[in-house]
């Protein structure tokens, strides 16, 4: 099934734009007015995952923008560019064509993968980082001989098969999509909804969406032997030097606490792991409450110490 990208503009208390960085067009959903908190979604998602925390911060006297990440949603989808330099570049360049220089960047699951990368090569523009069910970048390199945590992943080796994925994704009007948020969701949650499961199986039937979606788990996958990733896991040990909140669902069953665990090691600046109960992998749309507690700490934490731009 292919469905109309106008399923992505959905409607709120929101509004939405698109605006160029780096060498493409990105769709946004902007609430409020202030210091900006940029906010990245993950897999299978699009900016909707934010619905809740979007009006809350902009209530909060912040300007809130939650971005479809290249490849998703009303975003372009190229045929290349799903490397986290290349997207931590994306996110950079959104900032500044939003007219700041720098922003709190929250990432969920793979938006957190991002999140952490921008924090490092693009670190000008990362003035607090907030990431959620994802660990640092070396630790889920370092977490691939673990075989724990490897079973928990496992959709990672079944993403790399060339075509099969994409048709799994599309079939049944993206049933596969549903019963991944089922899965990797804390039992009793209540998400997804039956409104938020509709929503991502139409989002993620936008074509080429699904490929591209599943090129970023390819690249992480493939480039574990090659230069490129090794290029990528030496510079990402330089040090984060933004504040880190960092929050982990106590049930998430893809990424592993103990793979989140030493993710410290590598901030430095203040930093504080908190586990969510009750929360899956999708602790903004399990937890909403919580996490938006959590994340206007941070945000407050952020302006209180003073932040360019």
């Amino acid at each position: 099934m292919t469905v109309s990208a106008d399923v992505i503009e959905v409607d709120g208390p929101w509004r939405h734009r698109r605006v160029a960085a780096n060498g493409a067009r990105f769709h946004v959903a902007e609430a409020g007015d202030g210091p900006l908190v940029l906010l990245l979604h993950g897999f299978p998602q699009f900016w909707w995952a934010w619905r809740h925390q979007l009006p809350a911060l902009a209530a909060a006297g912040y300007r809130a923008v939650a971005m479809d990440l290249r490849g998703f949603g009303g975003s372009d989808k190229p045929p290349r560019g799903y490397d986290p330099r290349t997207v931590s570049a994306d996110v950079a360049g959104v900032v500044k064509s939003l007219g700041e220089s720098s922003a709190v960047v929250v990432g969920q699951g793979w938006g957190g993968f991002i999140a952490w990368t921008t924090a490092v090569l693009q670190r000008e523009v990362v003035a607090g980082l907030g990431v959620l069910g994802m660990a640092h970048p070396r630790r889920m390199r370092a977490a691939m001989r673990d075989p724990q945590q490897l079973r928990a992943a496992r959709h990672l080796l079944s993403f790399q098969l060339p075509v099969r994925p994409e048709r799994t994704l599309l079939r049944d009007g993206g049933a596969a999509v549903e019963a991944m948020l089922r899965a990797w969701a804390a039992p009793g949650s209540g998400f997804p909804d039956p409104d938020a499961a509709s929503r991502y199986r139409d989002a993620l039937s936008v074509w080429p969406a699904p490929h591209c979606a599943l090129e970023y788990h390819r690249w992480f996958v493939r480039s574990l032997p090659r230069r490129d990733g090794r290029r990528f896991a030496a510079a990402m040990a330089r040090p984060v030097t933004a504040p880190v909140l960092h929050l982990h669902g106590a049930q998430d069953p893809t990424v592993l606490l103990r793979t989140v665990e030493g993710s410290q090691a590598y901030v430095r600046a203040p930093y504080r792991l908190v586990v969510i109960e009750g929360a899956g992998h999708f602790l903004a749309e399990e937890q909403p409450a919580a996490v938006t507690e959590h994340l206007l700490t941070l945000v407050r934490q952020v302006d209180d110490e003073g932040r360019s731009g």
